[in-house]
């Protein structure tokens, strides 16, 4: 014999809810949130390239560094800037101990980084361009996936297995 479940309009939106709020990948916060948080995204990543940026091409200009080598150093120069302003500023309401987000924006940001060196060795040795041309092209295109990894993981109290 079987059972049919009967709901009301009111269980059925309260369950589905419930549901979607349990996604990371859905979004919950209100627009007005999420334009506030993408504000600071770009304004502290903006900060953080401008670092990266900077100590590439002082390490090469005036200290006489390879631009691969030099972008190395301006990554994890940058990284201290990044973390600590998407920690404060971008993802402050996300309730995620420190050491956790900071393990995980690390994850996060090596996985860009890791990006950012292998476009920017193509593009430098292919593209004929100078060095600091393809660093900028190179550092705002790994920027949308920096954003969605922080977001829905390094700064998710829930994060999606």
């Amino acid at each position: 014999m079987q059972t049919k479940i009967v709901y009301s309009n009111a269980q059925a939106a309260a369950m589905l809810d419930s549901f979607m709020r349990t996604r990371s990948l859905v979004h919950t916060s209100p627009p007005s949130r999420l334009r506030g948080r993408i504000a600071w995204f770009v304004l502290v990543g903006t900060a953080a390239a401008a670092v990266h940026w900077s100590v590439v091409v002082m390490l090469v200009a005036h200290a006489g560094w390879r631009p691969l080598l030099a972008n190395v150093l301006g990554w994890l120069i940058a990284f201290g800037v990044s973390f600590s302003g998407h920690y404060r500023w971008t993802f402050r309401d996300h309730g995620v101990p420190l050491w956790r987000s900071a393990m995980r924006f690390f994850a996060v940001s090596a996985s860009g980084f890791a990006i950012n060196e292998a476009a920017y060795a193509l593009l430098l040795h292919w593209s004929g361009l100078r060095y600091d041309l393809v660093l900028a092209v190179v550092l705002v295109a790994v920027a949308g996936g920096t954003y969605l990894l922080s977001r829905h993981w390094a700064f998710n109290r829930k994060p999606a297995r």
